[in-house]
């Protein structure tokens, strides 16, 4: 071997063969630590568990796209509006960096309805679907030293990304016996001068919960004394069916600066489409003053950008998409959950403390010491789809061990037999008392 090259075999005599310097460790690096957080990892060691000599249908109760389904469809105005898009061939050429300004005025004027006051356009930036909304704040919050507020259990994505930024993520308690609202003494013994925001999901994922107006409204009076603004995910925006309506976080923008993270992908039931929107709600100038603005748009300006036929449908989405189709979703929601929770409570070994009232998931515990065999969720989550080929969450992918998230916007008929499943696993697996 001679300059840093090398020999090999018979048939390569007399050829010398470059070292290469490009290969990467399998283990240890930033990559891999952010991308065994993410769901979609986890998916895939649930779906490598699964039977392939089974007859059954997979069901999928791990994750939030229920379009499989026939019944979960997007409306008909939404696909027009695509349609329309495209035919026009004014949407074919590329787009400006925080996006078209009639698809931002349009989000604006819809986000406004629910607002004390009128977000402008300049206010939005258009995202590849909320999931780049996440990756753009936190890169753009990402500093030495910072650390950010996050929710426990939560949605991993943002842990994965403060992983890949350098940013530290600290963890505060959601409370089950409280509807899953936060713990803001456990906030406020987290912060310290180094942290920038916290993160409030609502409606919930994985939880299932939607916060009142008062509990909203602590939140941003803790904010305010801590000195850090607010990110709002409400990717499930007004996918409630309980007691509570949804109100927005930045409803409380003059009270601490909000930044609200957003999609058409879970009300109009397109995930797919890749549309998401991140909106300052910053009636004080809070944020500008901060330079937050400018460092989202540096973000903005060295990424990608949404479909411009999808940001060109977006005006017409908003505008056609009727009421009706909307209270199809939440009754469809609404009765899948019903069922669930009911089905839940004659299953061995599976509690849910609250019953979900928003999004398309609900948090259960699994209560181990009376079931046989397993050593964790993971393990109870893998068996089960080798078994019964249905796929649940590992809540250990959401910050809750020995829990689990289930998915309910499904057909009733698949969800109905899923959870028989569940339940015939659970019994089969249950130990004999003595």
């Amino acid at each position: 071997m001679e300059n840093g090259t090398s020999r090999r075999g018979d048939d390569d005599v007399g050829v010398t063969r470059p070292r290469w310097r490009f290969s990467r460790p399998s283990v240890g690096t930033q990559l891999t630590a952010a991308g065994s957080l993410s769901i979609r990892a986890v998916i895939g060691r649930l779906n490598s568990s699964v039977d392939a000599s089974s007859t059954r249908s997979v069901v999928h109760l791990a994750h939030g796209d229920p379009t499989a389904s026939a019944c979960f469809q997007t409306a008909p105005e939404a696909e027009d509006a695509v349609v329309d898009a495209l035919r026009s061939r004014e949407h074919n050429g590329y787009s400006r960096s925080n996006g078209e300004p009639h698809a931002r005025s349009s989000i604006a004027e819809y986000l406004s309805r629910d607002l004390p006051y009128d977000l402008s356009p300049d206010d939005i930036y258009l995202t590849s679907g909320c999931v780049q909304a996440v990756e753009i704040m936190i890169s753009a919050l990402a500093q030495t030293g910072a650390n950010i507020l996050l929710p426990k259990p939560g949605f991993p994505l943002y842990e994965a990304r403060t992983t890949f930024s350098h940013l530290e993520d600290r963890h505060f308690d959601l409370m089950p016996e409280r509807g899953w609202e936060v713990d803001l003494e456990y906030v406020k013994a987290l912060a310290d001068d180094n942290t920038v925001a916290i993160v409030i999901i609502n409606p919930g994922n994985p939880c299932g919960s939607v916060y009142s107006h008062a509990h909203l409204a602590q939140i941003a009076e803790t904010a305010r004394e801590l000195g850090i603004l607010i990110i709002a995910d409400e990717v499930y925006a007004h996918l409630a069916f309980g007691d509570k309506p949804f109100v927005p976080m930045g409803v409380f923008g003059k009270t601490a600066p909000v930044i609200t993270l957003g999609s058409i992908s879970k009300r109009w039931l397109v995930p797919g489409w890749r549309l998401g929107w991140i909106a300052t709600c910053d009636p004080d100038g809070i944020l500008k003053e901060a330079k937050v603005n400018q460092a989202i748009q540096s973000y903005a300006n060295i990424s990608t950008d949404p479909a411009t036929f999808v940001q060109g449908a977006v005006p017409q989405i908003i505008a056609n998409t009727k009421q009706e189709y909307f209270n199809k979703i939440l009754d469809l929601l609404r009765n899948s959950s019903d069922l669930l929770f009911g089905k839940i409570k004659d299953i061995r070994g599976i509690t849910c403390p609250h019953k979900p009232e928003g999004s398309m998931f609900v948090m259960v515990k699994l209560d181990l010491s009376c079931l046989d065999g397993f050593c964790d969720d993971i393990d109870f989550c893998c068996t089960l789809a080798k078994e019964e080929s249905v796929l649940v969450m590992p809540g250990t992918a959401l910050g809750m061990k020995n829990w689990a998230r289930i998915t309910f916007a499904i057909d009733l008929p698949s969800l109905e037999d899923s959870l028989e499943r569940i339940k015939s696993f659970c019994d089969r697996h249950g130990k004999v008392e003595a």
